[in-house]
Order: C-alpha cells, then sequence, then structure tokens
C-alpha cells in the first residue's frame, strides 16, 4: 500500500484575489463567501479536500491589509497566525493586477515562513498567455518559490494540477476529517456567512463592512423543516433602514437568496426569520467583537 498524505495548507494574498472562489473550488461545495467588495472574510475557514491517498486542509485566510479599526487588526493577525500552523503556503496573486505595495507587504512576512510558499496567479483567463511570463519573473524576482502555478480559479483551469503539486509536497499522515466533511466549521457559521454574502451583495456600497450576522437559534420544527432565526447587526440607523429597504423588500430579497444557499447546504428545506439590529461602532468593541465570533484566543 502506497503512504497516505495530510497537511494543511494556508491561502494568503491581496483582498479581492480569488481566495475563497478557489477554497471553494476545491471543495466541490459552497462554503467561503464571495464578493467583489474587499475584506469579506474574517475567520480562518478551513475546507478539507479528501481522495483515498490524501487529506489536505485548507485555510483561507482574510486578505492582508493595513488595519483601520480592532476587527481589522484581529483580520491582519488572523492571517498571519495561520502561516504558523501549516505544511504550505499558497500565495495569490491576480494576473490582472501589477504588483502593489499590498503585495510587497506579504512577500516581505512570507520571506520568513518555513513552509514551502508556492505563487499562484489567479484569473489568468482575464489576460493574454504572452504576459504571464512577465509577472513570472517580476514576482520570482522578489523572493523564491516552490513553484508558481497559473489558475482561474472561476473556471477551475489548472486547478487539478495545483492540487497534484500540493499533495506530492505533503508528510506522510492521518486522515484528520472523514470522507464526507469539507469544512471544520459548525453549520451556523456557514449560515451566518451565506446571509452576509447576501447582504453585502444585494445592499453594494449603500453598507459598509459594519454588518456581522449572529445565528439566534437553529432547530428542527414540528415539520422537519429547519428553523433559523438570525440578526443582522449594522453600526448605524442609516443601515438598517436600507438593509429593510422600501416595505421590508430589501430583507426579504436577502431571506429569499440566503435560504436557497443554506438549503443546499443543508440539504433540506430551511425556514429562515432575519432580524436587523443597531449596535454602534461594533467593530471598535472587543466585547462585540466576541459576542459576534471574532475572538482572539486563537494566537
Amino acid at each position: 500500500m502506497s503512504e497516505h498524505k495530510s497537511g494543511f495548507v494556508a491561502i494568503v494574498g491581496r483582498p479581492n484575489v480569488g481566495k475563497s472562489t478557489l477554497l471553494n473550488r476545491i471543495v466541490g461545495q459552497k462554503i467561503a463567501i464571495m464578493s467583489d467588495k474587499a475584506q469579506t472574510t474574517r475567520n480562518k475557514i478551513q475546507g478539507v479536500y479528501t481522495t483515498p491517498e490524501a487529506q489536505l486542509i485548507f485555510i483561507d485566510t482574510p486578505g492582508i491589509h493595513k488595519p483601520k479599526h480592532r476587527l481589522g487588526d484581529f483580520m491582519v493577525e488572523t492571517a498571519y497566525s495561520a502561516l504558523r500552523e501549516v505544511d504550505a503556503v499558497l500565495f495569490m496573486i491576480s494576473a490582472d493586477q501589477k504588483r502593489g505595495k499590498g503585495d510587497d507587504f506579504i512577500i516581505e512576512r512570507l520571506k520568513n515562513v518555513q513552509s514551502p510558499v508556492y505563487l499562484v496567479i489567479n484569473k489568468i483567463d482575464k489576460v493574454h498567455p504572452d504576459e504571464l511570463l512577465g509577472i513570472i519573473e517580476d514576482y520570482s524576482s522578489q523572493m523564491e518559490f516552490a513553484q508558481v502555478v497559473p489558475i482561474s480559479a472561476t473556471e477551475g483551469n489548472n486547478v487539478e494540477r495545483l492540487m497534484e503539486v500540493l499533495v506530492d509536497e505533503m508528510p506522510e499522515g492521518p486522515q484528520y476529517f472523514p470522507d464526507d466533511q469539507v469544512t471544520d466549521h459548525p453549520e451556523y457559521f456557514i449560515v451566518s456567512e451565506l446571509i452576509r454574502e447576501k447582504v453585502l451583495f444585494l445592499t453594494r456600497d449603500e453598507v459598509p463592512h459594519s454588518v456581522a450576522v449572529v445565528i439566534d437559534t437553529m432547530k428542527r420544527n414540528e415539520n422537519n423543516k429547519i428553523h433559523i432565526q438570525a440578526t443582522i447587526i449594522v453600526e448605524r440607523d442609516s443601515q438598517k433602514g436600507i438593509i429593510i429597504g422600501k416595505g421590508g423588500k430589501m430583507l426579504k430579497d436577502i431571506g429569499t437568496k440566503a435560504r436557497r444557499d443554506i438549503e443546499n447546504l443543508l440539504g433540506d428545506k430551511v425556514f429562515l426569520e432575519l432580524w436587523v439590529k443597531v449596535q454602534k461602532d461594533w467593530r471598535d468593541k472587543r466585547v462585540y467583537l466576541q459576542d459576534f465570533g471574532y475572538r482572539q484566543d486563537e494566537y
């Protein structure tokens, strides 16, 4: 029998380069929030990729950026702590964006990482193939990478090749999770993320990242439906008005779209009730950050 391999892989990169899209593609199911707004990922979301020969556990870290408040500090420290506990690091960049200060900032941190660092060039479908060589040369002049793998997370191009490269790199090890488990997060966490994604998607630029979602209850009712009650937390009364919308239309749309994704995730009928609550300046108050799931006892 051949040896079984397993290990942990961190995905790091500037906000919006496609880290969550790649994670969802790898595990074949939606577990990470996807939005074209920066800094949508706040916790270390672990995705599990299992084959008969190997198991890889992926940590999708918050986009590394210059923090502006306590929540920002938490997100950046979460990203760095992930680098200290993995067998490989994927440094993800976007082929259609020039290397910037944010990338240089991350590269300086990656130079101190003991594990192999792979440069993953995403969104190759957005550029001419001739441009890739210049991108590879530019980044390779900044630091040495174990390998460079160009991919398109959205289209799936070359993602299988990336997985082969990573499995080769992993040490011999046990299977940590059952075959059918794709994340180590409890279901209520993913449910809250799916609701938050719909808030960001539907309200666009009107409501910034001062949104948290708390699952109040999640239980099966007498009709065998899963009954979920959740509260959307915002910082200002004006944001509450936007999320509720005229005659409650926006909140209804958020609920309808979120319910579809939650039913796909849980494989069952869902009854979803949403409320909106104002908690002024919650992102800068430690007690609220902890109440809403951003705990700093991990590092």
